[in-house]
């Protein structure tokens, strides 16, 4: 255990940093995995109200991750990576939708 003072600081600012970098991380990971259902269920079943919720679950996936990177817990290329891979989930789906059809 540290016995400067500085040093203790730095334990608890580190700490905090830890819970707060911890919950946005948990936060997109959850809200990318409502996202993805939210798009498995549009493909099942295309109707103007599964679309409304997949908008939805897109823009809270998408200010989540954004709010991350503005705060430093993801790195910018992190936070486009999966942006990407969100927006790919939804064009892959469209593209099955219409090949079935």
């Amino acid at each position: 255990m540290a016995n400067i003072k500085s040093a203790l600081k730095r334990i608890e600012i580190n700490e905090r940093n830890r819970l707060r970098n911890r919950s946005y991380k948990s936060a997109v990971k959850t809200l990318t995995k409502s996202y993805l259902l939210a798009v498995e269920a549009h493909g099942a079943n295309p109707t103007p109200e599964t679309q409304q919720q997949v908008d939805t679950a897109m823009a809270a996936v998408y200010s989540k991750i954004d709010k991350a990177v503005k705060r430093g817990v993801l790195h910018p290329n992190t936070g486009a990576r999966k942006k990407s891979h969100i927006a790919r989930a939804l064009k892959a789906q469209e593209a099955e939708a219409t090949a079935a059809s």
